[in-house]
């Protein structure tokens, strides 16, 4: 499954949506772990509470770069980023504090390996269509 997370550095995820340098996109198995693109962006929020100005959608590139991926892994985001990321099929998770990226994809990893949560098996579920969709070709 395609994972993605906001980040500021690479290193963990330490990013609000809005004010993230960066999204680091991986691929996550049961047993393994792969990044597979870097997507930077340079019209981020200062978080300040001021939102876009008529016309600007700071926002529009990350929701693009979510394109395919299953979950995304955040320090916040706000109800209408949340509701534009979801209406990507994009299952938006807020972590309490900084953590590194390596930690979260061990815990991801775990879940993958037992008995996942049902919003997971829900997300599983709809990528093993997508397999079977592209089987029938």
């Amino acid at each position: 499954m395609k994972v993605a997370f906001t980040s500021q550095d690479l290193k963990g995820v330490n990013a609000h949506f809005g004010s993230a340098k960066c999204l680091a996109i991986y691929e996550v198995s049961p047993d393994a772990s792969q990044l597979l693109e870097v997507v930077q962006f340079s019209n981020i929020s200062n978080e300040d509470g001021d939102h876009e100005t008529e016309g600007e959608d700071r926002l529009a590139a990350k929701i693009e770069a979510l394109k395919g991926c299953a979950l995304l892994f955040t320090l916040a985001i706000g109800g209408p980023a949340a509701a534009r990321v979801v209406n990507n099929k994009v299952h938006p998770i807020k972590i309490a504090a900084p953590e590194p990226i390596p930690s979260v994809i061990e815990r991801i990893q775990t879940m993958l390996k037992g008995a996942p949560p049902p919003w997971m098996r829900k997300i599983l579920q709809d990528e093993s269509r997508k397999l079977d969709f592209l089987d029938e070709e």
